[in-house]
């Protein structure tokens, strides 16, 4: 049915209007989206951007399959650079994030990262390249989705710790984590987001 709307649209050549619950509908049939909470009106952008660019968490959670990962922890000033930190992990933030003056009042102080699924990799030579961008996770479970796998990873011990990070990284399917394991992963920083905790809105892309 989306793609008969979709060549409907193209064939009559003129606006429609699509109301949908469904991200994925949205994703895939609309050349433009608007992105309502509660009535009001979150991010009006093409669906591209909505996904690289989002403006608040809402927006970030809404858009994308499986949904975006989001972490509380805190900036915080190492020599020249940012570390973000949470849990016993400490991930240094690129040079072009670290030095954005947007940043800047938020050093030392509590915010909200995101990180899509895709952005986390189990890949050992990513690992090793980039341990400043690397830590240890448990891998709880692992969904075989035929061209890749999901694995649901945790920061942290349930057992000792109150506060566990829970993560979904989209990897390959030739991945050979499994349930069980404890591995290493890596974090592709260019793709991190920056939200305030308070009001949610984005800092950085």
């Amino acid at each position: 049915m989306r793609t008969e709307l979709t060549k409907l649209h193209k064939r009559v050549g003129t606006t429609f209007v699509y109301v949908t619950h469904d991200q994925v509908e949205a994703m895939t049939m609309a050349t433009r989206i608007v992105v309502m909470k509660d009535g009001l009106i979150q991010q009006v952008d093409t669906p591209q951007r909505l996904y690289d660019y989002p403006c608040n968490i809402f927006v970030a959670g809404f858009i994308g399959t499986p949904q975006m990962n989001f972490i509380n922890g805190k900036l915080v000033k190492n020599g020249n650079g940012v570390n973000f930190e949470f849990q016993n992990v400490s991930l240094a933030l690129p040079e072009e994030k670290a030095n954005a003056p947007e940043l800047a009042d938020y050093i030392g102080q509590e915010v909200v990262v995101g990180l899509r699924p895709e952005a986390i990799s189990d890949v050992e030579a990513a690992v090793a390249a980039n341990p400043e961008h690397s830590f240890e996770v448990n891998v709880d479970v692992t969904e075989l989705m035929g061209a890749e796998i999901y694995l649901y990873l945790t920061v942290g011990n349930p057992e000792e710790d109150e506060d566990v990070t829970s993560l979904i990284a989209r990897v390959s399917s030739r991945s050979q984590s499994r349930a069980g394991d404890k591995i290493k992963v890596n974090v592709d920083m260019s793709r991190l987001h920056i939200f305030d905790k308070d009001t949610e809105r984005c800092i950085i892309h």
